[in-house]
């Protein structure tokens, strides 16, 4: 028998064998045989089986353990299986849930736990202080349901008032005695992690050996960070909190123990706040609540900040949380580590895992990709001794263990394809576009100045970052860009000092480029098919694209309308659905504003003018339409520049993505070889323009590969070959079409036999749809949880 040469050939050839190895290794804590709980049909809303296997696991999983996961695709209803899980696990016992989402999510949850969960009074947390105007919500404030709108309406209260037990036995019981129904608080977790303002703390020395120098107030001596050991300066304190550990002493030979002394401290001069969930955690975790929900939780990976910390006390002042979210991992095995330290402490700490650095080193030194660079350089003299500096860095990457030591037991794993086989048929397209001649030459004579200041300031940061972007953004607004200015550290002045990278060339403001004319021909054809449009673009604020495409759209009648930041989050549906009354068609916006939460049904075409390099951000973004409840085709584009950076970004994130893919169980040959590659979107943006490596290598081949794993590993839908008869499908053109393929058999199967622990015989055919193709039956969706 011949070696395979893929992993999807080796799955291939011992399908039977691995589904029993697997399912005898790891049974199921919940599979699709096992009766659910008759709580699940007192639900105001019934969920799909797939979901109600789901809502099983999670149950289940709160039966041995504190946390639970579900991760789930952008619309596969994990707001439903969240709340039916609680509902389910309480029983006919009353709880108490408190829930932190996006803040443009408040409404949204608080809409749907009304619709979903029987007898529920819901609450929102709108913060400790008093207002400072009279238009601004506080305290707790109980809301209803009013003609499909949230009010608030009914008990209001604070959490200082509900911390407290009067005359009752605990704070708990005396809430019961107020409210005997189930309560859902839900805060917004831009509200829950506000704290007090802070500002730096550093001294300047004015005499003696360290004059002039900044010095730490603890020690009076200068500050050295990084590997390097470089000195601090002044210009090193933005908008990040500093700190440093102090140890041995210098000049002694005595040891004592590392003290950790913060360069910050808090700012009296400033109004005086406290943060919700800093107050839930010290003062309402004896018990208060029984569940806590944290949505969209692959934004709280940080390490120290205010909202990773959140999610840790969220975590400690529960009896039981489960934590949500659409796109688990961007690529880096070390993302999750503070979510799985917060979830779960002691099982790190079993695991051999401390917090901080070091934890995070050994964890992607075994789960992750560490690169160690040693640099040797030669003795000056025979009197001297070879300087050798070892630095270390994290590769994207994570290693298949992971899932299987952390994950496979923690969540559940649900796809769009597991919920219904009514969505429609989802397709996406790479758009080439050759640049006008005069923007090429000037883009052309721009690369050249970047790629000699590359090689002459090898490793500088802010060549890389500014550069770059430049490369990025220049195509779309070549005009205003101004002069491009790096900054390198000169030991003799102690500084750092500017240099020119490169000088750019004003093109006419008032001529429509190759890119922008073929957006707007893509826009006339699907809004002459009655299909509104949303377009994405990433520069919106000193170089912003958005108000001149805005321009050019409305110069043809087009009615258009600019989502930006000023719209608060909490309003940004409201926002939608007004302008859908106005009669606008177009919207655009930057995809990081729309891209968790938001359902754009209205907007069945997605237009990504520019990508940018978040696979986070991609993923969410591009999924907006394709959600329960659509009922168009739905298509997605992503716009680029024949041979320009702009390319090489989109065909890296084709690369990188099924590494992201991987950890939630969707595991492809050209993924794992992605892992292997190494570098971050940026970095290896950088070496390609560099050392020209890939260039030849279009972005279009790219992502026709990727269709192809897809279609080969994890059998989804196919886009409809006839379309309805009241829209057309778009026309042929030079671009290819990523189209998403129908389900094939073997692979699809084993791989969830996997992930969850079936086997084949257990595996029923699927059911015929009325439709010409269809998604994953209920029958597709196997066992979630392991013990």
């Amino acid at each position: 028998m011949p070696l395979p040469n893929s992993i999807s050939e080796y799955l291939r050839s011992h399908t039977l064998e691995l589904a029993d190895r697997i399912l005898h290794s790891y049974p199921p804590l919940h599979s699709i045989d096992d009766r659910p709980s008759p709580m699940i049909g007192r639900l105001l809303r019934k969920p799909y089986p797939a979901q109600t296997v789901a809502i099983m696991g999670l149950v289940r999983r709160w039966q041995q353990a504190r946390a639970g996961a579900v991760i789930a695709e952008c619309g596969a209803g994990k707001t439903l299986i969240s709340l039916g899980a609680v509902h389910t696990h309480s029983g006919d016992q009353p709880f108490t849930a408190v829930v932190m989402v996006p803040p443009q999510l408040v409404e949204k949850w608080c809409r749907e736990t009304i619709l979903t969960l029987p007898h529920v009074r819901v609450f929102i947390i709108d913060g400790l202080r008093t207002p400072t105007n009279s238009n601004s919500n506080y305290g707790v404030n109980e809301v209803k349901l009013r003609n499909k709108r949230i009010v608030r309406e009914g008990l209001r209260t604070s959490l200082t008032e509900l911390r407290l037990r009067r005359t009752s036995p605990s704070a708990r019981k005396r809430w019961d005695s107020v409210c005997s129904s189930p309560a859902v608080f839900v805060v917004g977790r831009d509200r829950a992690k506000l704290g007090y303002f802070w500002r730096h703390a550093y001294q300047v020395a004015r005499c003696g050996r360290y004059q002039g120098s900044v010095v730490n107030p603890d020690s009076g001596s200068p500050v050295y960070l990084g590997d390097e050991g470089e000195r601090l300066l002044a210009l090193d304190f933005k908008k990040v909190k500093l700190s440093e550990m102090l140890g041995q002493g210098e000049g002694t030979n005595h040891v004592r123990r590392s003290l950790y002394s913060a360069l910050w401290q808090a700012d009296g001069k400033k109004i005086r706040r406290f943060a919700p969930i800093d107050f839930i955690g010290r003062y309402m975790s004896d018990g208060f609540f029984d569940y806590a929900i944290a949505d969209e939780v692959h934004e709280l990976k940080g390490g120290d900040t205010a909202q990773g910390n959140a999610l840790g006390t969220l975590a400690s002042c529960a009896s039981h949380i489960a934590v949500l979210t659409g796109t688990l991992l961007g690529g880096y095995a070390d993302e999750l580590f503070n979510i799985l330290f917060r979830l779960g402490p002691s099982r790190m700490l079993e695991e051999g895992f401390e917090y901080g650095e070091a934890g995070v080193r050994a964890f992607t030194e075994i789960y992750g990709l560490l690169e160690k660079i040693t640099v040797i350089e030669p003795a000056d003299n025979a009197c001297s001794e070879a300087r050798v500096t070892t630095r270390v860095r994290h590769r994207p990457g994570a290693s298949p263990a992971l899932f299987g030591r952390f994950l496979m037991s923690l969540g559940a794993f649900v796809s769009l394809e597991d919920i219904s086989d009514a969505l429609p048929p989802y397709q996406e397209e790479v758009v080439s576009v050759e640049m006008d001649e005069p923007l090429q030459k000037a883009y052309e004579d721009m690369e050249q100045d970047i790629k000699k200041a590359l090689r002459e300031h090898r490793g500088n940061s802010s060549v890389i970052s500014v550069a770059l972007n430049a490369l990025l953004a220049y195509p779309d607004r070549p005009f205003g860009f101004g002069d491009l200015i790096g900054r390198e550290f000169n030991p003799e002045t102690q500084r750092r000092e500017p240099f020119l990278i490169a000088a750019t060339r004003d093109l006419d403001e008032n001529l429509v480029y190759a890119k922008e004319k073929r957006l707007l021909e893509e826009v006339k054809t699907s809004l002459g098919r009655g299909r509104n449009v949303q377009i994405f673009a990433v520069y919106t604020q000193k170089r912003d694209v958005t108000r001149r495409l805005e321009s050019i759209l409305a110069k043809e009648g087009i009615r258009v309308a600019v989502l930006t930041t000023q719209v608060a989050p909490e309003e940004r549906e409201a926002w939608y659905e007004r302008q859908l009354r106005a009669g606008v068609e177009v919207v655009i916006c930057h995809p990081r504003l729309v891209q968790t939460g938001l359902d754009l049904w209205a907007f069945p075409d997605i237009f990504f003018y520019e990508t940018g390099y978040s696979i986070y951000t991609l993923r969410q973004a591009s999924r907006r339409s394709w959600r329960i409840g659509q009922r168009n085709n739905v298509n997605v584009k992503f716009f680029y520049y024949a041979g320009t950076m702009q390319e090489t970004c989109v065909r890296l994130m084709g690369k990188k993505l099924l590494v992201s893919l991987a950890m939630e169980g969707k595991f492809a040959s050209d993924g794992l070889q992605a892992i292997d590659e190494g570098d971050d979107i940026l970095m290896a943006m950088a070496r390609e323009l560099v050392t020209e490596k890939g260039i030849g290598e279009s972005a279009d081949a790219v992502w026709k590969t990727l269709q192809k794993q897809q279609t080969e590993v994890f059998g989804v839908r196919a886009v409809e070959t006839l379309p309805a008869e009241t829209e057309a499908e778009p026309p042929a053109g030079n671009a290819p079409r990523v189209i998403v393929s129908p389900p094939m058999s073997t692979p699809a199967l084993v791989m969830q036999l996997l992930m969850f622990g079936g086997t084949i015989e257990n595996v029923p055919g699927r059911k015929a749809s009325r439709r010409a193709s269809s998604a994953a039956t209920t029958s597709d969706q196997l066992g979630l949880f392991t013990n």
